[in-house]
């Protein structure tokens, strides 16, 4: 079946009354540079084949997922996105999808994010997003001509493609909810307050978003940096005095590698060493977000929520537990410090952060995941909701979260997508009343 874009055509591939177009272009990747725009082109394009991811070192929570990147090629020009979308959509509400990974790790185009059935059950056109990451998104060089911010303004990029070109596949451009998990749930949030974002998206959901990490005081970012300012100097000692615009991108790995080594002494602000900077274009200063924030409840409204044991991997990660030999004492570990660790990162700050929405004026639902297979220490861990909302059994049958189960609570995974194509429809007057719990 052919399409025409903006662009140009495209052919995409239509099954069990389900519309799906893959590694469509939304921009040009250049080096430390924001996205340009895409050349045209004249004959069809094949988009029944994914998109690259960008080129990243080996996921910190492969443990928990299985790999996500399984099949994918990886380059720097990765600004894709894919549309899934019922074949008779006409106007539906458009929901876009912002992969997690710590801003160093997924790809929108991983098999595992395959929104089919969130699509097709609940009536809504997916557009998911790859963009850039790590080094390649998130630390540009210190050189005057080097953009910031350059993953977050990828990610306005493809909002911007959705506004003018969802219509061709049935989307409604001006019904518009952006999701997210864990950095793409940071992402959600750091989008409500971007110069240039508004009126690209109407509703939010915010799926354990790190807010314990911290990102909105002055403080903060002062910490933020003079902690950019060490991973800037770790990278140019790792490059040995070449310019980092012209070494391939496994020598950027390395320097990458380098960064976070020198951000770790940076405490809880290296645990997510890669991420947006205020102050930073397109972002406001920190002593203007609360007042962003407070505008911004007034036109989006938001669903914000985390999973019980969301803080369990980031235990499983400390190297003091990590180095300990008995699997026994280690399980025992995550289990007494898990519930501690998700309040801190994750919990506590999902909860002010919807009081404040709310205070603002604002509509803001909540919910917590509370499913677990029961034979892992990891519990309803950081992630656990993904394979509810995404991809097959099939998918995710690697993934040790999902211990000997080795696979989703399909009726749980119902439930999910139901709840969270209503808020696509409706907002928050479409879900039920109170904190919404699965599991």
């Amino acid at each position: 079946m052919e399409i025409t874009l903006g662009d140009g055509p495209i052919d995409v591939e239509v099954r069990d009354g389900v519309l799906r177009a893959r590694g469509l272009p939304y921009g040009r990747a250049v080096r430390f540079e924001a996205g340009r725009p895409v050349d045209p082109w004249s004959a069809p394009r094949d988009a029944t084949r994914p998109g690259p991811a960008c080129p990243q070192r080996i996921g910190r929570l492969d443990f928990v997922t299985g790999p996500v990147l399984r099949d994918l090629r990886v380059d720097e020009d990765c600004l894709v996105l894919s549309v899934t979308a019922p074949q008779d959509a006409d106007r539906l509400p458009v929901m876009v999808w912002f992969h997690g990974g710590a801003y160093v790790a997924g790809g929108g185009e991983s098999a595992k994010y395959d929104p089919t059935r969130l699509a097709h059950d609940g009536r809504v056109v997916v557009v998911t997003v790859t963009y850039r990451l790590g080094i390649f998104g998130y630390l540009a060089p210190n050189e005057a001509e080097a953009d910031d911010n350059i993953g977050l303004r990828d990610q306005l990029l493809a909002l911007q493609w959705v506004q003018r070109n969802v219509r061709a596949f049935g989307g409604d451009p001006d019904d518009v909810t952006v999701f997210g998990q864990s950095a793409g749930g940071d992402s959600v949030l750091a989008l409500m307050v971007c110069d240039g974002a508004e009126g690209l998206f109407h509703r939010a959901i915010a799926q354990s978003a790190p807010l314990g990490v911290g990102t909105g005081t002055a403080e903060v970012a002062r910490g933020r940096a003079d902690m950019a300012a060490a991973m800037q100097a770790a990278m140019s000692a790792s490059l040995g005095g070449a310019s980092p615009r012209d070494v391939g991108a496994g020598r950027l790995l390395e320097a990458e590698a380098a960064a976070v080594v020198a951000a770790q002494r940076f405490s809880t602000l290296g645990g997510m060493a890669f991420a947006p900077r205020m102050g930073r274009r397109p972002l406001p200063r920190a002593d203007e977000l609360a007042a962003r924030f407070a505008e911004a409840a007034q036109r989006v409204e938001l669903l914000i929520g985390y999973t019980r044991d969301d803080g369990a991997p980031f235990v499983a990660l400390q190297p003091r537990v990590a180095r300990l030999r008995s699997d026994f004492v280690r399980r025992q570990a995550i289990r007494v410090a898990r519930r501690p660790v998700t309040a801190r990162i994750f919990g506590r700050g999902a909860e002010a952060f919807a009081a404040d929405w709310r205070a603002n004026g604002g509509r803001v639902g909540t919910y917590r995941v509370d499913w677990a297979p029961g034979d892992t220490p990891l519990g309803a861990c950081h992630c656990i909701e993904l394979p509810h909302l995404f991809g097959t059994p099939q998918t995710w049958a690697d993934a040790p979260m999902l211990g000997r189960a080795r696979g989703p609570d399909e009726a749980l995974g119902e439930r999910m997508r139901s709840a969270w194509a209503a808020f696509a429809h409706g907002g928050v007057a479409a879900l039920p009343a109170g904190e919404l719990r699965f599991g």
